[in-house]
């Protein structure tokens, strides 16, 4: 690959996730101080971005696949999610809010597959060549999330200001990108854009029990991914938004260990391992505070890179080791669909619900709402380690049949 389109899949991936940092953690923040939205409000903003997840892979697959290159739609739908976005600036109702954001996820979720494949595409070698590009994200999300924290506007409109104007600037930058024409040609099938031929993955009994816990473990990350920062800020912590990229930070470090925790824990412990770490993180929000228990808060935001790199990631790798030649990007869709749409989707809603519950003239009982994702994630790991068995997978790790 030429240096010139390294660095400009490598600027695009930073714009892109530097645009989705920019709002995303502190939304639920903002939606509380500025809005005055209730608990179920927040978690149904939350839940517009996994309904726009749900429907993003049949766009893709429909339009940017068969008819337009992808760098031309990606540049189209950043300046229109710009334009959604300065819209979003200007509402003061929490219930239009949800439907304005739900247009915006509309032109965001579709943005996510068409980097990777814009990448993807102008690689020989993607195992080689793609993490360098991919880790590019996790950078501009510890960036613009520092920015936010240091600039101290993570309750503030300007957290959408900065994605619009950075969603303007990526709109403008994706036309310069290598041309990346459509493959696909023929009519496509209902079944094509779904999926369907990953489905014969359901025959294995373990594959299906990783794929429902993978939904099912969505659901405590979208309390996470909701309510983090309202709690911490609520704990009396400060620069909340600086302290919580440590999470991104560690989420580097733990990617690099994979291959080494694969040969020594194999699949199932690694995703175990994952599980474990959710449950402790949610008791250690639940019971930290921002004074002398501020430590547990820490270890619980660099738990990040447990949770996330230890299922999430060591999942997409198990998933390609099931997966035949012909199937791996329809199983890795399936994924994503499932846990970003589905279990993200559910999650969202859930902890809208629950962080209502516990909320008394406005003050919310954070040490409960944290008990709720422990739980959950409780329940996942017990059955879990009772029924998923992949002694065929195990052993190609053994053996080292698995490059990581």
């Amino acid at each position: 690959m030429k240096k010139t389109v390294r660095y400009q899949l490598m600027s695009m991936m930073f714009m892109q996730f530097f645009v989705w940092g920019a709002w995303y953690g502190q939304m639920s923040k903002y939606l509380f101080t500025q809005l005055d939205a209730t608990g179920d409000q927040v978690g149904n903003a939350y839940t517009a971005f996994s309904l726009a997840m749900l429907i993003a892979p049949f766009f893709v697959g429909m339009i940017a696949d068969r008819y337009f290159a992808a760098q031309k739609v990606l540049g189209v739908l950043n300046l229109l999610g710009a334009a959604i976005l300065f819209y979003v600036t200007q509402i003061q109702d929490a219930d239009t809010f949800f439907w304005v954001m739900l247009g915006y996820c509309l032109s965001f979720a579709p943005c996510i597959s068409l980097t990777t494949s814009i990448a993807m595409r102008q690689m020989t070698n993607p195992e080689e060549n793609f993490p360098a590009i991919r880790v590019m994200g996790t950078v501009a999300w510890i960036v613009v999330t520092n920015i936010v924290g240091f600039m101290n506007i993570g309750d503030n409109v300007m957290i959408f200001q900065l994605a619009m104007v950075s969603a303007i600037v990526l709109g403008l930058f994706s036309f310069t990108l290598p041309d990346t024409p459509p493959t696909a040609t023929g009519k496509a099938t209902f079944g094509q854009i779904l999926g369907t031929d990953s489905f014969v993955l359901f025959k294995s009994r373990s594959f299906v029990i990783f794929f429902l816990a993978s939904i099912a473990i969505c659901i405590p990350l979208s309390f996470y991914y909701a309510m983090a920062n309202p709690s911490l800020t609520d704990s009396g912590m400060t620069y909340v938004e600086n302290k919580m990229s440590l999470g991104q930070a560690s989420e580097v470090i733990f990617m690099l260990l994979i291959p080494l925790a694969f040969r020594k824990l194999g699949i199932k412990w690694m995703l175990a391992a994952g599980l474990i770490a959710w449950i402790v993180r949610f008791v250690l929000f639940g019971y930290g505070d921002g004074g002398s228990g501020e430590w547990m808060l820490y270890i619980a935001i660099l738990l990040h890179g447990i949770c996330f790199d230890f299922f999430f990631v060591t999942g997409q790798i198990y998933t390609d080791m099931k997966a035949g030649t012909n199937i791996k990007g329809q199983a890795q869709g399936l994924i994503t669909l499932a846990t970003y749409g589905i279990g993200m989707g559910i999650g969202s809603k859930l902890a809208g619900i629950v962080t209502e519950m516990y909320t008394v003239n406005d003050v919310k009982d954070w040490t409960s709402i944290w008990m709720v994702p422990a739980a959950i994630a409780g329940v996942v790991l017990v059955l879990f380690l009772l029924l998923f068995n992949d002694k065929k997978a195990e052993a190609a790790v053994a053996t080292g049949e698995v490059v990581v």
